[in-house]
């Protein structure tokens, strides 16, 4: 039965003409009620009385969802159709008001019940969860240096590298990896060094047996720069700075399959002809082997001549754990305007590689100046 069917008297249900879930007629009777006090009819009886009211079935309505299980049902009479909404709605009965006779509740009353949203009780406010602090960056694994495969096609040749040759790869890898590398390049005006050179060349080569070159000058005004500004003389310990209270310049010296950099210690004690000296000393013991192992260690800056090949400027690698390179590049005369003039001149490129994780573009910018101004205002005899 899908039909609520109110009974038109107050009584006892006393049969049952139809199962439930069986589909009838309109107008059929379904039920048979016995007022109350009135005795049960006998199943056959010879003369029927009077037949009491029946409950006819009403016209069909459409067919409710699939059960559920059954609510609580409240006290008092319930229709079936009542009963199996409470069942398939999961509806708590003794939570509906009834309006039918004698407070009994119809199906209107389901309806209206599900019909009214059931308040929502305010959740709780959490206090918000304690911030973590943030994960600490990892540390980029240092991955060893590997050659790239050589081409073997049928005109080649293929041999191994030389352990210098892997000694400098690794060394200059490791070195971009470990450095922000940042080069910086100035001009500057070498005139007054070359007339310096040009005129003492001669006499230095006959009393001294060797070539004065324009590098003893730049490394005599590098040395003058790092007096001025110690931190390109520095170097870095994890998060520490350490401040060499020595100045030992390391000379890069091309050999015939490599490079290395032996260091002239002292540098600030050394004038253009001790200088000149040193750096002629260290090339030809590096080139002949003959160089000691401490003679390579403990640089606190290096200079790298690419000039005497040719190069007019370069971008050089930062010898660890150094923090800065000043390249050199050739001295050529070259036009310029002077005053409104032209005039020919001899001039040069300093490239300054640094490493910008403890000098910055200011400070980079001020050394290679203080190197310029000393080259560029040269008044030191060299004899």
């Amino acid at each position: 039965m899908d039909t609520e069917i109110p009974s038109p008297v107050a009584g006892v249900l006393s049969e049952v003409l139809v199962e439930e879930g069986k589909t009838v007629g309109i107008n059929t009777v379904v039920a048979r009620v016995t007022e109350e006090g009135a005795a049960a009819a006998p199943a056959k009886a010879e003369a029927k009385p009077e037949a009491p009211p029946v409950v006819a079935a009403p016209p069909p309505t459409p067919p409710a969802p699939a059960p559920t299980p059954e609510a609580a049902e409240p006290a008092g009479p319930l229709s079936p159709l009542v009963r199996k909404m409470a069942r398939e709605n999961a509806i708590d009965l003794a939570k509906v008001t009834g309006t039918g006779a004698g407070g009994r509740i119809t199906k209107q009353d389901l309806e209206a019940y599900m019909a009214t949203p059931a308040p929502v009780a305010a959740a709780p406010v959490a206090a918000p969860p304690a911030l973590a602090p943030p994960p600490a960056p990892k540390k980029p694994e240092a991955t060893p240096f590997v050659p790239p495969a050589p081409f073997t096609g049928a005109k080649t040749r293929i041999e191994p590298l030389s352990n210098m040759r892997i000694k400098i790869a690794e060394h200059m890898v490791n070195s971009k990896r470990t450095s922000a590398h940042v080069t910086t390049v100035h001009r500057v005006d070498m005139t007054r060094v070359a007339k310096m050179r040009a005129k003492h060349k001669e006499d230095f080569a006959s009393r001294y047996g060797m070539s004065l070159t324009f590098l003893p000058f730049v490394t005599r005004a590098t040395v003058e720069a790092l007096r001025t500004y110690p931190l390109l003389n520095a170097s870095i310990d994890g998060t520490n700075i350490v401040y060499h209270n020595e100045i030992n310049l390391g000379i890069a010296v091309a050999l015939e399959n490599g490079l290395i950099v032996p260091v002239i210690r002292g540098a600030d004690e050394k004038n253009v002809l001790g200088l000149q000296r040193s750096i002629v000393d260290l090339a030809a013991r590096a080139r002949s082997r003959q160089l000691k192992p401490d003679e390579v260690l403990g640089g606190t800056f290096s200079i790298t001549n690419f000039g005497s090949f040719g190069s007019v400027f370069a971008t050089p690698i930062i010898n660890q754990p150094q923090v800065a390179i000043l390249g050199v590049g050739a001295v050529e005369k070259v036009p310029v305007v002077i005053d409104d003039a032209i005039a020919i001149r001899s001039q040069a490129f300093l490239a300054l590689t640094f490493d910008h994780r403890l000098v910055d573009g200011a400070l980079a910018d001020q050394f290679t100046a203080k190197v310029k101004h000393v080259l560029e205002t040269w008044s030191e005899e060299v004899l």
